[in-house]
């Protein structure tokens, strides 16, 4: 089925009042959900919902958790998010990076004690609107990438998600997790009873599988590039940088390490990290948009292999998306539209998908 933007709002803010998120947070995290499903990206968007509700019983979620900046200076900012849900903090934390670099040219915020935040991709679109690059990195609540050589899950799907501004062209932006798939794929794949792609997952002995529920168990996905003769090292290493930069700058911490120490990690100490960045300020003009409309005209003129299939670049599937399905609305698999109704049913409010 289809569901409008406006259903899925008041389906969102219905649970989350009853879970007792702010009306603020609930505008915000709903927003960002909404949004992430009308740009394709099915995997974090209200297909989470199920995923917060269980960490929600397990106690790991504090949904009123108060934000509080622990650093402020001109051009960087620590906040803490509490143990809250990752949204609200996310767009804050953005927000505030956005302000520091147009008054600096330049702004760098790092986030610990927060969540699974969705897309990556929402915040550093965030600074478009404001002619300023956004970048965008998250640590993650639980491990899933397997080192190159290695058969252990030890680091996160780590994203990293880049936006520049355009002037003719839509946008470029980057939003890619740093394993082969994001995790969430896992979970979309075994919803719709699809195999999973060779070379994105390992069963529990470090074996590829294409079997979603074998993949979806154990959680050992592949670094980017898959084998180490396809580069999967240099996945690797960046899902190692995002670490770097989310979670040990801002003291968040990192599973794998607090594992071999053998102390308790809970998913509410997950960390992110938001960069705007002012190119005006840097060049000195605002030709910057114009000068990316020319490579990105560059690179769609690529002669094609195929020619029903023109090159792309990052964002155009995304921008595709979210004009067909602002029109038409986000599509719900009967999977999807159960485990929403079960989220309903349990929190005692109504359930407002209907084909």
């Amino acid at each position: 089925m289809k569901v409008s933007s406006e259903v899925l709002r008041e389906q969102l803010g219905l649970i989350f009042r009853v879970w007792g998120m702010p009306a603020e947070f609930i505008e915000m995290t709903s927003r960002v959900m909404i949004d992430t499903d009308l740009h394709g990206i099915d995997s974090h968007g209200i297909g989470m919902l199920s995923v917060y509700n269980n960490w929600r019983k397990m106690g790991r979620i504090i949904f009123d958790a108060p934000i509080t900046v622990v650093t402020d200076l001109p051009s960087l900012c620590l906040i803490d998010g509490g143990g809250g849900l990752g949204h609200p903090v996310g767009i804050q934390g953005m927000k505030i990076a956005i302000t520091k670099a147009q008054e600096t040219g330049l702004g760098m915020v790092s986030v610990r004690q927060s969540n699974h935040f969705g897309a990556a991709g929402y915040y550093a679109r965030m600074a478009l609107e404001h002619d300023l690059i956004g970048i965008a990195m998250t640590g993650t609540p639980g491990s899933a990438v397997v080192p190159t050589f290695g058969k252990k899950n030890m680091l996160g799907t780590n994203p990293i998600a880049f936006a520049a501004p355009t002037r003719r062209n839509p946008p470029f932006v980057l939003d890619m997790a740093t394993s082969t798939i994001a995790i969430g794929k896992l979970a979309v794949a075994k919803r719709l009873g699809l195999p999973v792609k060779e070379g994105w997952a390992l069963d529990e002995d470090g074996n590829p599988t294409t079997d979603p529920v074998v993949a979806r168990e154990a959680r050992k996905l592949t670094p980017l590039g898959g084998t180490r003769e396809l580069g999967s090292h240099k996945g690797y290493g960046l899902a190692a940088m995002v670490d770097i930069l989310s979670s040990t700058l801002s003291g968040a911490g990192i599973l794998c390490v607090t594992r071999d120490k053998g102390e308790e990690f809970n998913i509410g100490r997950v960390g992110h990290f938001f960069l705007a960045l002012n190119p005006a300020t840097i060049r000195g003009d605002d030709g910057f948009p114009d000068e990316l409309d020319d490579l990105i005209d560059v690179l769609h003129a690529t002669p094609p292999v195929k020619k029903d299939q023109p090159v792309l670049v990052a964002g155009d599937p995304e921008w595709e998306a979210f004009k067909i399905r602002t029109k038409i609305g986000v599509p719900v698999s009967e999977q999807l539209a159960r485990e929403i109704k079960n989220v309903a049913d349990e929190a005692g409010v109504a359930y407002l998908l209907k084909n």
